[in-house]
């Protein structure tokens, strides 16, 4: 398996990758999934600020999983938190590819001086509360009832997870475009 910054070739894939967790099951809260251009522009929003990684097979193999960060929240108070997301495709689930991938999203999130990762877990889901406890996240609280997919009412936790110290003043998050610099593609060393 090999870890990689995601490139906008990627899109069609993550896409594909995200498609059941919309469809068939209450694990995103969208309703219809996000076709090619509309990953691909998700993943462009984040003006070059924040990561998104890829996890392939094998060397130029198909695409198995993804992970990123994106704004917590547009005010300019939370400009220090990111939050965070995983997904691996259903039929490789239990590898260690999810792991991985928030690995790296998490090493670089520190070295981009971010100062805490938020993850929205819609409840229950043990397989994501272990992993982001794992890697360590602490529960935040929940809001209850929060969303209605399924015929149901659902309840979205929150896991929180720091990453740099607290310093007053903040420091500025550094651009992952300024990070990653001229080699996207790139493979992301595993340890």
């Amino acid at each position: 398996m090999k870890i990689r910054a995601a490139i906008p070739q990627d899109a069609a894939a993550i896409a594909a990758i995200y498609a059941p967790y919309v469809t068939g099951s209450s694990v995103s809260f969208e309703m219809s999934p996000p076709d090619t251009a509309e990953m691909g522009h998700r993943m462009e929003a984040g003006s070059g600020l924040y990561p998104w990684f890829v996890a392939e097979e094998d060397e130029g193999g198909a695409l198995i999983g993804y992970a990123y960060a994106t704004q917590f929240r547009p005010r300019p108070a939370y400009h220090y938190a990111v939050e965070t997301s995983v997904y691996v495709d259903p039929a490789h689930q239990g590898r260690g590819a999810g792991r991985m991938l928030y690995e790296i999203l998490i090493r670089t999130l520190e070295k981009q001086r971010f100062a805490q990762a938020i993850a929205a877990i819609t409840l229950p889901n043990d397989a994501s509360v272990k992993l982001h406890e794992a890697l360590g996240f602490t529960s935040a609280g929940v809001y209850r009832q929060i969303g209605y997919k399924g015929g149901r009412w659902l309840d979205v936790g929150l896991w929180q997870r720091a990453l740099a110290p607290a310093t007053n003043p903040p420091t500025k998050p550094v651009k992952w475009a300024d990070l990653n610099g001229d080699r996207p593609a790139a493979p992301i060393p595993l340890r």
